[in-house]
């Protein structure tokens, strides 16, 4: 450690031969609050660590001195970590939409009115029927093989392309076109029933049922995947939703906001890990002690667990999990696979969203990229909420100035 560290830093932990703070020693140290350092962590700007016998998280001083240095060369801070919403809060390990708390709306309220809750806009009922034409084109595009995901994407383009109405983007006109585009997506995935019965098929959730998986739906199993489009609906400023929101600073049309988002969402560090996260308990679930120890002795990060905001539960995983061990049926080596990580996790770490997604998936025996589909369906919902804010703000405010490090021309002097 440096005389510099030593006059600015709080005293550090040693541990394998570097010198680390606590969450709240970088914060006092960076002059910011306990929330921006955690923003730091999910944009890649600090990494996180964890050290036996310390709760919580530790940084490395030599990491955090690099941004501190770097603070002082720099403009100020953008508005990209200064966006102000309504939508929704993180605290305490709980997620609340618009002061509602999430886990309560999972267990009672419907995707479509937490959309309106979201949206600040009616679930228009009238625009709750896939566009003629377009799943079909978009399966017979797709091909037999392709991700849900990949399927969600055409739909929008396809719709997008469609609509000559595309940039209106007043709030009703943008929630009504919201709405076509998640009830097609969900029609794109699989055939569905035929026009007649399109009036019976009900909710969304009720609707994509069918196109996930051949168990048989009931009442409880729908529930629990109504409670995982809810819990996804949004998260605040996710990856996906800074590049949704970027779009509708440009004032791109709602498709094109869908489009940022998806692009954004589609990588492993996203959307994509929920995939990673059905691969792992798909191979845990007849011996899940061996599949775990296997991740600890390579000294590999176990899918589906910790997360960068939450400290010790993430609260979607929570209310996800304790309603799939009621509703009953499916896949009974799944529920105990899932119990033994968590035991095996013990205190340090905890499951999070992907694998409570991935354990529905594999429950009812859904298609292979079910949970990143649903996944991406129900965040649709969040990304439109913060388009709609967006919408109202000054156009164009994400203009961050980079900080130029290659080869300068020559005749360039250094500012």
């Amino acid at each position: 450690m440096t005389r510099a560290h030593t006059r600015r830093f709080p005293t550090p932990v040693r541990h394998d031969g570097r010198d680390y703070l606590t969450t709240q020693h970088v914060a006092k140290v960076l002059g910011v609050k306990l929330s921006t350092v955690y923003a730091y962590v999910s944009r890649g700007r600090l990494h996180s660590s964890r050290i036996a016998g310390y709760d919580g998280s530790m940084f490395a001083v030599d990491e955090v001195d690099g941004l501190l240095q770097g603070s002082r060369h720099r403009p100020p801070a953008g508005v990209a970590e200064r966006i102000r919403t309504q939508l929704t809060y993180l605290h305490d390990d709980r997620l609340h939409y618009r002061g509602r708390d999430v886990a309560d709306l999972a267990r009672t309220t419907s995707y479509e009115d937490v959309a309106q809750l979201l949206w600040g806009e009616p679930w228009n009922d009238a625009e709750a029927a896939p566009a003629p034409g377009i799943g079909a084109a978009v399966r017979r595009v797709a091909g037999t093989k392709s991700r849900g995901l990949d399927r969600i994407r055409l739909t929008v383009d396809l719709l997008g392309a469609r609509d000559p109405l595309r940039h209106h983007i007043e709030p009703g006109a943008v929630t009504e076109k919201a709405t076509r585009v998640l009830v097609t997506a969900v029609d794109a995935l699989a055939p569905g029933p035929s026009t007649e019965e399109l009036e019976s098929e009900g909710s969304l959730a009720q609707r994509l049922w069918p196109r996930l998986t051949d168990e048989p739906a009931t009442p409880r199993t729908v529930k629990v995947l109504n409670a995982a489009l809810v819990a996804l609906a949004d998260h605040d400023l996710a990856a996906g939703t800074v590049a949704a929101r970027v779009a509708a600073s440009a004032r791109g049309s709602v498709y094109a906001v869908i489009g940022a988002g998806l692009g954004a969402f589609d990588g492993p560090m996203h959307g994509g890990a929920t995939t990673l996260a059905y691969r792992f308990l798909a191979d845990a679930l007849d011996d899940p002690t061996a599949a775990i120890a296997d991740a600890l002795y390579a000294d590999t990060h176990i899918p589906g667990t910790g997360h960068v905001i939450y400290r010790a539960r993430d609260p979607r995983a929570t209310v996800l999990l304790e309603m799939l061990a009621r509703s009953g049926g499916g896949d009974r080596r799944v529920q105990p696979a899932v119990t033994a990580i968590v035991e095996a996790l013990g205190p340090s770490t905890f499951v999070n969203s992907d694998l409570a997604l991935a354990a529905l998936a594999l429950r009812y025996r859904m298609r292979p990229d079910a949970a990143e589909t649903i996944f991406a369906l129900a965040r649709i919902a969040g990304w439109i909420a913060h388009a709609l804010e967006e919408y109202q703000a000054q156009r164009l405010r994400f203009r961050p100035e980079g900080v130029y490090t290659g080869v300068r021309p020559s005749g360039a002097h250094a500012t």
